[in-house]
């Protein structure tokens, strides 16, 4: 879903050209035909994402490309929060006769969470620490409620997901040799290639034990910290049955950069710690992700010619480089050991 970073600054997000506002009108009019109170204004977010600001309440109007997904969400954050869960968004019906369908998209109506000034933060270890206490939480959660989903909510296949992801990185090194040299290709592919062979070794991991939901997508803009200092989960999209590890890798990969990608700092968290007992992650934590999945995006957005927008890239694939080569190192010498 990506309800994301729904911060006063993105709520200010601008409409980019005449199509855009004129869509805005237009969908604008349709709500003030479906909801049974006045409506006042809607401002952008993101695509399919906006703030509505009505008579008396605020919320978030999201689209979804079927009424399957739609319905899944509605459900999922409704068990959440029966089993407990409060740290995310409820979602609203408010509509006269739902659902909202316009223009082939389908829209939910979301609990506006009011962000505090104080953001949530990856730079921050207090922030990373409650960012990761806040998904074991939703695990904890989660893993009350699989039995439910079972046959709606896909499996996660982990190793899968890789070796798709390193086969895209393959076919656009054509490109990726323009900007990055070959010795520090061929070093993130060997990385890929011990990972993935130390995943297969130890493929139990993935495959067997307690079972969860997991987030599925861990970035810093799906916590949001709320007005009142509350830390929220939200965007649940991407939700997929497996073990807990592989949202726990996500979340590592994700805070590392800002840790200098410092293999001792990352044994400092508690809940990531039990996990890198097991030899398994370890051979994961190595996988370049990252780095694949950045520059397989800016290639398919065709992006890469934007200095502005491959700068980023670059520095997760060079600046890092010399930092991320030691943390490999420290991987390899614990699943010696």
């Amino acid at each position: 879903m990506e309800c994301q970073e729904i911060s006063m600054k993105a709520v200010n997000t601008t409409v980019k050209n005449g199509g855009d506002d004129l869509f805005k009108n237009r969908l604008l009019s349709y709500l003030k035909e479906q909801f049974p109170f006045k409506i006042d204004d809607i401002k952008p977010i993101r695509k399919q994402v906006y703030l509505v600001s009505a008579q008396e309440r605020v919320f978030i109007l999201k689209g979804f490309s079927s009424y399957h997904r739609l319905k899944l969400q509605e459900a999922f954050t409704a068990s959440l929060i029966n089993e407990g869960f409060a740290k995310t968004y409820a979602f609203y019906e408010f509509a006269k006769e739902p659902p909202l369908f316009y223009d082939r998209t389908y829209y939910g109506c979301l609990e506006y969470i009011h962000p505090s000034e104080d953001s949530f933060s990856y730079h921050l270890k207090r922030d990373r620490l409650e960012g990761l206490e806040l998904l074991q939480a939703f695990h904890d959660t989660s893993e009350k409620v699989v039995s439910r989903y079972q046959t709606v909510v896909p499996a996660f296949k982990q190793a899968e997901k890789w070796r798709e992801r390193a086969s895209l990185f393959l076919n656009n090194l054509p490109v990726i040799r323009y900007f990055v040299q070959k010795e520090i290709i061929n070093e993130l592919l060997s990385w890929a290639d011990w990972s993935l062979k130390g995943i297969e070794e130890e493929a139990w991991l993935f495959q067997s034990g307690r079972q969860v939901i997991l987030h599925g997508d861990v970035a810093h803009h799906n916590f949001l910290r709320a007005k009142n200092k509350t830390l929220y989960l939200l965007d649940f999209d991407l939700i997929a049955k497996a073990t807990p590890h592989s949202d726990y890798l996500q979340y590592a990969n994700r805070i590392l950069p800002y840790m200098k990608w410092s293999f001792d700092d990352l044994l400092r968290f508690p809940i990531i710690k039990q996990y890198m007992e097991e030899k398994g992650f370890i051979y994961a934590l190595a996988f370049p992700t990252d780095i694949f999945r950045e520059w397989n995006r800016v290639i398919r957005e065709r992006s890469y010619l934007d200095p502005v927008k491959i700068r980023p890239v670059l520095d997760l694939t060079v600046g890092q480089f010399a930092e991320r080569q030691r943390f490999i190192r420290a991987l390899k010498k614990a699943a010696e050991d």
